[in-house]
């Protein structure tokens, strides 16, 4: 049995997420979870959240028997969302346009 949850839109760019999911993926859920509170990364907070509410799902389904020793991290994707697309003033009134990078996170966890 799966369980899956996800977190879409989330205001970070894919490369710098994928760094932290990287160092999840494959690992025992409570090692996750105590890996991910004591990163410094601002990935690592949005990854946590994902986790925990993935380990939530898992208790609230009828079919899933909780053993947290047992259950561990399937899979992590993340994938690039939309981004937001801003403009910097340049010299001589030109204009540089930003790309602020969202991602879609998400977790599998069995």
């Amino acid at each position: 049995m799966e369980i899956i949850s996800k977190a879409n839109s989330v205001r970070i760019s894919p490369k710098k997420l994928r760094k932290v999911a990287n160092l999840v993926r494959g690992l025992n859920v409570n090692k996750a979870l105590n890996s991910l509170s004591h990163m410094d990364e601002k990935g690592a907070s949005i990854v946590l959240k994902t986790l925990t509410s993935a380990v939530a799902n898992a208790g609230n389904s009828d079919d899933f028997d909780v053993d947290m020793n047992s259950v561990s991290v399937k899979a992590i994707t993340v994938d690039e969302g939309p981004a937001l697309k801003r403009f910097r003033a340049r010299a001589q009134g030109r204009a540089n346009r930003i790309k602020k990078r969202t991602s879609h996170l998400k977790i599998v966890i069995g």
